[in-house]
């Protein structure tokens, strides 16, 4: 296990390499590798681990009774997921996890973490305090999916997003972490739709795109 990686994600903020070494054994890591669009985590289940993404990134899929299918979160490398869930013991999961590209994750117990060994380590107390702030992030993130969706008008929808992304990646050009699909997925809206109205935002001078990569035009940038 990659503890110099480790060191710096997150979780383990603060806590260095040689107590992260002795940490994995207290907390039952194991690694597993995932092919693209194998399921992480099955909607229905109950965990008791949480995941962290070593290489690769998973999204959070919602599936719907009549077969549809929306994107409700994007987790990348160095994210941690399903520690809500772990978190409560017999919880079952509302949605799939599953690998957006060949992934590798790193499972570590939750009961282990969150219960304090006898020794009460400084860096044990540490990686409870860097889940909180995860927890508290990931609130933030879902306010932030919440307000893209607020709009009725599609266009704004993009608009919202994209400005978001813009400031994230402290620059007018950046690259999305979702394909056509995903996004539309993500936005809660039409995919053909979504392409299109994209097509008529870049007619319109508003952004320039390729694929996954766009550059918001100085119009929309300064709105």
């Amino acid at each position: 296990m990659n503890t110099f990686f480790l060191a710096n994600t997150p979780l383990f903020h603060g806590i260095k390499e040689v107590e992260i070494s002795e940490m994995l054994h207290c907390l039952n890591a194991r690694e597993k590798k995932y092919k693209k669009d194998e399921i992480i985590f099955r909607a229905g289940t109950s965990v008791s681990e949480i995941g962290l993404v070593e290489s690769g990134s998973v999204n959070i899929v919602v599936n719907f009774y009549w077969g549809n299918s929306h994107i409700f979160g994007h987790v990348g490398k160095g994210q941690v997921f399903a520690e809500n869930y772990a978190a409560i013991p017999g919880q079952e999961l509302v949605c799939d996890v599953v690998a957006s590209e060949d992934t590798e994750v790193l499972f570590l117990s939750m009961n282990k973490m969150l219960t304090t060994c006898q020794r009460g380590c400084a860096f044990h107390s540490l990686i409870i305090h860097n889940m909180l702030r995860i927890s508290a992030q990931k609130n933030l993130n879902m306010s932030s999916r919440m307000m893209h969706t607020a709009s009725k008008s599609l266009r704004d929808r993009l608009l919202s997003y994209l400005s978001e992304q813009a400031t994230l990646n402290g620059s007018a050009h950046f690259k999305i972490p979702f394909d056509r699909q995903q996004l539309a997925d993500y936005l809660a809206v039409d995919r053909s739709a979504m392409s299109n109205e994209l097509s008529k935002m870049q007619k319109d001078g508003l952004i320039t795109y390729h694929k996954n990569e766009f550059t918001l035009n100085e119009a929309i940038h300064h709105e």
